[in-house]
């Protein structure tokens, strides 16, 4: 009786088994002996998250929802950086650059000004770090490059007076390992 049971439990491993022996995969010659290649998904592994309190679990859920309103912005800010920098590379005379940058501005404005304008002061700042993280450069270098030295000073001391700072950068290691962590599990797709 007990070899009945026995046997039953090992069928479905033997057939397991077989299946493999039938299943095609890439290989990879090393050596000489040819070995199967299967290319695997990267996964990123996080330390559990130090929450103590029902507010901080509160908290970092409102910061889940911010960022995922936010890093879209940011995405789009350094793929239409990388555009207008082509783009302005290949003007030669600056009243050409000039007219591209406000015509750039319109049409950023008519498309998105709404949107943004929307966004609270949390998600405001977010942005601000965001974008630092995406292009490497602070906003406040950001509109330097692109508007000049007087028009980046009059932004930065306008965002002064309602709490920004143009020239926050991102800190992945130190304060902005929550945010690190939340904006990594969306691109890798574990957060929709």
């Amino acid at each position: 009786m007990v070899l009945c049971f026995l046997s039953f439990g090992m069928v479905p491993n033997l057939l397991a088994q077989d299946t493999l022996r039938h299943m095609v995969v890439p290989g990879k010659i090393i050596e000489g002996d040819t070995v199967p290649y299967v290319d695997l998904k990267t996964v990123v592994i996080f330390p559990q998250l130090d929450i103590k309190a029902w507010s901080d679990l509160i908290g970092y859920e409102r910061l889940v929802i911010n960022i995922k309103k936010v890093y879209p912005y940011a995405t789009l800010a350094a793929v239409k950086l990388t555009e207008y920098k082509h783009a302005l590379d290949s003007i030669p005379t600056e009243k050409g650059r000039k007219k591209f940058l406000k015509a750039a501005e319109k049409d950023l404005e008519a498309r998105f000004g709404n949107e943004i304008k929307d966004l609270n002061f949390t998600e405001g700042k977010l942005l601000i770090k965001l974008i630092y993280r995406q292009t490497g450069n602070s906003t406040f270098d950001i509109v330097k490059e692109l508007r000049g030295s007087f028009n980046a000073f009059i932004y930065q001391t306008i965002a002064r007076i309602f709490g920004y700072d143009l020239r926050t950068q991102y800190d992945p290691e130190g304060n902005d390992k929550a945010i690190e962590h939340i904006v990594q599990m969306i691109e890798d797709g574990s957060l929709q």
